[in-house]
C-alpha cells in the first residue's frame, strides 16, 4: 500500500466508450444521419487530443465493428491507430450490420462481454473507463463493476428530455417505446447515474435542468469541462476572407458592402429569436447607419418545401425585412458551406463587426465561442452558456433577448467604441485558448480526472434506490398575473417549494399573454421557466428545457379556425375594439371589451350564427380572446397530461379570472386564489371540488396545498 501514491503517478491508461454511429479518425461522415454528429467528432478528436500528453500512457476509443457493404470497409478494421498512443478498437456487437442506435440495445451485454474480453487481454488495466451517451454508460457500468476500474461519463443528450422533444413533436407514447425504446434508455442513464464517479457536463445549466430531473442525480459528482474548439480553424482574420465565395454571396444582397457587419447565424427556430434581432435593427436607424446585417439561418432551395416551423420563421425573417425596408442592408444567403462559417465569423471580424446571439434560451452557444476565436465580440442571450463564456471570455456583453430596444443600444455601443472592440476582439481570442480550446479543454479534463485514479477525492454515495411510482406522478399549473406575482415574499416562499419538490412534480404556467410576454415578466420575478408553459390564452404550448414548442397542439387546434371571418363579423361591434397588434397571434384574436355595453354572450351567439365554432374567452373585466373552439387553457393543460402522463386527480390548478374556469372544473384539484375578478368564477362557488382560498396571490396557491395535503406522503397522492 505504500507504493500505491507513486504507482499513481505513471502516465494514466484511458478507455473511451462511443457505441453507435459511424467513427473513423478520419474523413468522418458528419451529418450522414443522427448517428454520426457532434458526438463523434467530440471522441475521436478527445482521443488524439489525450494521447499528445506526456501524462497519459494510452488511449483506446472502444466503438461497434460494422461489415456492411453499404458503408465504408474502414468501420469493419478491428484497430485504428490515431496516433503513437491513441487508437480506434472496434468491438464486435451482435448484427454486424450497420443499425441505428436504437435497435442496439438488445446487443450491448454481447458488446460488454467482448469489450471486456479485450481489456483483459492488454498488458494491463484501464485507469478509468469514460463513456459516452446512454448505450455506452450501459456498457461502462457493467464494465466498471466487473473491473473494480472508477467509470466517468457524459451524456451528450438525454432520454427524459429526448421523450418530451418527441411528444411535442407529435409522435405518440407508443410509437416512441416502438422506435426510439426511450424507457430503456431512461432506465440505463439512471443506472449509469448511480455507478459514474463523475459526469462531465458542457455547462452549469445542464447539471441542475437536465440532470436534476433524474432519480440519481448527484450534482457532488458532476463537473462542467466546456467542449473544446479547433484552433486550426477558427482564428481572426488574415486579410484573404473577402475573395472567398461567401463573401461575393453576401454583396449581392448589401448596397454598401463595406460597412461593419451584425453577424448571426443558428438554424430556423423559433427559440432563437432571429425576427426580434431584424426587429432591433429595423427600428434603430443608429444601427442601419453604422452596419449591415447579416443572417445565415441554415440552408434552403425552396422555403415552401420546408419543414413547418423552419418555414415559419424564415416566411418571418422576409416579412420583418419587408416591414422595415431592410433592402441593400441585409442578407440572407440561402446556402453555405461548412467551410464557411469560420470565413463568416472572419469577415464580420474584419470589419470590426459584432457576433450577436439572440436566443430565448441558449444550453451552450458553441457558435459564441466559435466567433470569440476569430476575434469577433459578442453580444448574446442572458441565459444559459452565454453567461459562463462571457464571464471566462471579457469579450462581450449581455443582453434580455425580449428587449429590442436595449439589444440594438449593446449592438451600437460595441460597433462604435472603439476602444472597447479591440478589447473584446484580444480578449475573445485569448479567452478561448485559454477557456476553450482542446489542450485547455484536456487540462481541465485531467484534473477531473487523475483524482479519482489516485483516490485523493473522497467519492460519497446516496442511497440509490428508485422511486416506485412513475416518475413525477403530480403537478401544479397556475397562471401568472394576480397568482404567482403581486406579492414577493409568497412568491419566494412557493417558488423554494417548486425547488423542494421538483423531482416529484411538473410545475406549469397557463398565461393569456403571448410567449415574449410571458418570458419577460418571468424574468423580470425570477421566475425559473416551468416544465411547461402555456401561452397565449392555451394556443401556443412549450416544454422544458429548451422551449421545445408543440406543433402537433397547433396543428389540432387548426381545426375550422377562420380568424379573418371572426374579424368581419366582430368589426363594427359597439364596445368592442381590437387590442395592439402586438397581442394579437395565429390563434388569437384579442379585444378591449366594455362590458356595460357589449354583451360577451350575445357576441358568442353572434359567432355561432355565422357558422364560427370558436372560444371566446372574457378576464379581468376588460378583455375578450376569440380562440379555436379545441384552444383554451384547461384543454392544453389536459393535452400536456396526455403527453406527459400526469393524472389530472393529482394536478393542483389555480386560478383567479373567467380565462381559468375550465382548468379548475373536472378531476383536477382546483383552486380560486383571492383576487378582485372572484366575480367571473362565482358559478363554481358551489363546485365541491373547487376551493376557494382565503389569501391572495402565490400565498392563496400555499393555502391550497396545504388544504389538499398535496405532497403528504412520499408516495401518497393529493387527498381532497
Amino acid at each position: 500500500m505504500k507504493n500505491q501514491p507513486s504507482q499513481s503517478k505513471k502516465p494514466l491508461y484511458i478507455i473511451l466508450i462511443s457505441v453507435h454511429g459511424l467513427i473513423r479518425g478520419h474523413d468522418l461522415e458528419l451529418g450522414r444521419d443522427a448517428d454520426t454528429g457532434g458526438q463523434s467528432k467530440y471522441v475521436v478528436e478527445l482521443a488524439r487530443a489525450l494521447g499528445e500528453r506526456a501524462d497519459v500512457e494510452k488511449v483506446v476509443l472502444l466503438t461497434r465493428r460494422i461489415i456492411d457493404d453499404q458503408v465504408d470497409p474502414d468501420y469493419a478494421e478491428p484497430f485504428e491507430a490515431l496516433s503513437e498512443k491513441a487508437g480506434i478498437a472496434r468491438i464486435e456487437c451482435g448484427e454486424p450490420m450497420y443499425l441505428r442506435k436504437e435497435m442496439l440495445w438488445d446487443s450491448l451485454e454481447s458488446f460488454s462481454d467482448n469489450a471486456l474480453a479485450y481489456l483483459k487481454s492488454q498488458e494491463r488495466m484501464p485507469d478509468v473507463i469514460h463513456s459516452h451517451y446512454a448505450d455506452a454508460g450501459y456498457v461502462g457500468a457493467r464494465l466498471s463493476h466487473q473491473l473494480g476500474v472508477p467509470l466517468v461519463h457524459t451524456g451528450h443528450s438525454l432520454g427524459r428530455t429526448k421523450r418530451k422533444q418527441l411528444l411535442a413533436s407529435g409522435i405518440k407514447r407508443s410509437e416512441i417505446e416502438t422506435a426510439y425504446h426511450i424507457s430503456r434508455r431512461i432506465e440505463a442513464e439512471e443506472t449509469t447515474l448511480g455507478v459514474a464517479e463523475r459526469v462531465i457536463t458542457s455547462t452549469q445549466q445542464e447539471i441542475e435542468d437536465q440532470y436534476g430531473l433524474y432519480d440519481f442525480y448527484q450534482p457532488e459528482r458532476m463537473r462542467v469541462v466546456p467542449p473544446g474548439t479547433d484552433m486550426e480553424k477558427f482564428f481572426p482574420p488574415r486579410g484573404n476572407e473577402k475573395d472567398s465565395d461567401i463573401a461575393k454571396e453576401l454583396k449581392r444582397f448589401l448596397v454598401q458592402p463595406k460597412k461593419q457587419i451584425i453577424l448571426a447565424l443558428s438554424r430556423p427556430d423559433p427559440k432563437k429569436n432571429i425576427v426580434s434581432l431584424i426587429e432591433a435593427y429595423g427600428e434603430s436607424p443608429l444601427l442601419q447607419e453604422a452596419a449591415n446585417l447579416v443572417i445565415v439561418a441554415g440552408n434552403r432551395d425552396d422555403i415552401q418545401d420546408m419543414e413547418s416551423v423552419s418555414r415559419t420563421v424564415l416566411n418571418e425573417i422576409l416579412l420583418a425585412i419587408d416591414k422595415y425596408d431592410l433592402y441593400g442592408k441585409v442578407a440572407y444567403p440561402k446556402h453555405h458551406k461548412p467551410d464557411d462559417v469560420a470565413i463568416l465569423y472572419r469577415l464580420a471580424s474584419a470589419s470590426r463587426g459584432v457576433f450577436v446571439n439572440p436566443a430565448l434560451t441558449e444550453p451552450f452557444g458553441l457558435t459564441l465561442i466559435e466567433a470569440a476565436a476569430c476575434g469577433l465580440p459578442i453580444v448574446a442571450t442572458e441565459d444559459g452558456g452565454p453567461i459562463e463564456i462571457i464571464r471566462n471570455c471579457q469579450n462581450g456583453h449581455l443582453i434580455n433577448p425580449l428587449d429590442k430596444k436595449a439589444m440594438a443600444e449593446k449592438i451600437h455601443q460595441t460597433l462604435t467604441d472603439k476602444k472597447e472592440w479591440i478589447l473584446l476582439s484580444r480578449n475573445g481570442v485569448q479567452g478561448v485558448q485559454r477557456h476553450y480550446s482542446w489542450q485547455a479543454h484536456v487540462e481541465k479534463y485531467l484534473s477531473i480526472i487523475r483524482p479519482l485514479v489516485e483516490k485523493t477525492e473522497p467519492i460519497s454515495r446516496m442511497n440509490l434506490s428508485r422511486r416506485p411510482r412513475v416518475f413525477r406522478d403530480r403537478a401544479i399549473f397556475t397562471s401568472i398575473d394576480l397568482n404567482l406575482i403581486g406579492e414577493r415574499e409568497s412568491l419566494t416562499a412557493f417558488l423554494q417549494s417548486m425547488q423542494a419538490h421538483r423531482k416529484s412534480i411538473i410545475f406549469g404556467i397557463a398565461t393569456g399573454r403571448r410567449l415574449d410576454d410571458a418570458l419577460t415578466t418571468l424574468r423580470q420575478y425570477n421566475i425559473p421557466y416551468p416544465d411547461v408553459l402555456i401561452s397565449s390564452q392555451g394556443t401556443e404550448i412549450h416544454y422544458a428545457p429548451n422551449l421545445t414548442r408543440d406543433t402537433v397542439w397547433e396543428r389540432h387546434i387548426n381545426h375550422l379556425w377562420n380568424p379573418q371571418a371572426v374579424r368581419d363579423i366582430l368589426k363594427n361591434i359597439p364596445g368592442l375594439v381590437m387590442q395592439e397588434k402586438k397581442y394579437q397571434s395565429a390563434f388569437k384574436i384579442s379585444y378591449y371589451i366594455d362590458p356595460l355595453v357589449a354583451d360577451v354572450q350575445e357576441i358568442r351567439q353572434t359567432l355561432l350564427r355565422n357558422e364560427q365554432a370558436v372560444n371566446a374567452v372574457f378576464s379581468f373585466g376588460q378583455f375578450l380572446d376569440v380562440l379555436p373552439i379545441r384552444a383554451s387553457k384547461g384543454l392544453a393543460l389536459r393535452w400536456c397530461a396526455g403527453q406527459l402522463d400526469f393524472p389530472l386527480e393529482n394536478t393542483l390548478v389555480a386560478g383567479v379570472t373567467g380565462a381559468d374556469a375550465d382548468m379548475l372544473r373536472g378531476n383536477t384539484l382546483g383552486t380560486v386564489v383571492d383576487n378582485r375578478h372572484l366575480a367571473e368564477l362565482s358559478e363554481l362557488a358551489n363546485t365541491e371540488k373547487i376551493y376557494f382560498s382565503e389569501k391572495s396571490h402565490a400565498a392563496g396557491i400555499l393555502e391550497a396545498m396545504e388544504h389538499y395535503r398535496f405532497f403528504a406522503g412520499e408516495e401518497g397522492r393529493a387527498v381532497s
